[in-house]
């Protein structure tokens, strides 16, 4: 069934994105008098960059604690360590194949120049076909710093 008139529950994020490229609009037609909130929104990103990256070196600590809650309530740990090393297995084999195959196809597809020559080529890819809100800050440095990006487009 199909929801005929009725308000359907979630967030409008299609209204938040217009609205957020028409004041940014807005802001820079307003010029020097515009500055002051342009300053404060690039401040307050600068600020959101340095808590999620506080999150990301503390995710870790609070994932080993869940972790470790459940090796104690096991009670077959050879079961345990044969799943989690075919598990680890198979992740480094995935990402091995997609950084060190894939990737490297897809920018090769994209330039028609060899990947590994350029150093921050993958780093590049990567943030292009897909980054996670948890690597964005990484991310951003990386294409700032190796493949000097300017700011404003990263």
């Amino acid at each position: 069934q199909v929801p005929v008139g009725t308000e359907i529950e979630g967030m409008n994020i299609l209204g938040l994105v217009l609205f957020a490229l028409v004041l940014g609009v807005a802001l820079k037609k307003l010029g020097p008098e515009g500055e002051d909130l342009i300053r404060f929104f690039n401040s307050f990103n600068e600020a959101t960059m340095v808590l999620v990256s506080w999150i990301m070196w503390y995710v870790p600590i609070g994932i080993m604690f869940l972790v470790g809650s459940k090796i104690v309530e096991m009670e077959d740990i050879v079961l345990l360590v044969t799943s989690l090393g075919k598990y680890i297995f198979a992740s480094i084999l995935g990402h091995f194949i997609h950084g060190g195959i894939i990737l490297p196809l897809i920018y090769f597809a994209a330039t028609r120049q060899n990947p590994y020559l350029h150093p921050g080529a993958l780093c590049l890819t990567g943030a292009c076909c897909a980054c996670s809100s948890a690597t964005l800050p990484s991310m951003i440095k990386c294409i700032e710093e190796n493949n000097g990006v300017d700011k404003r487009i990263s």
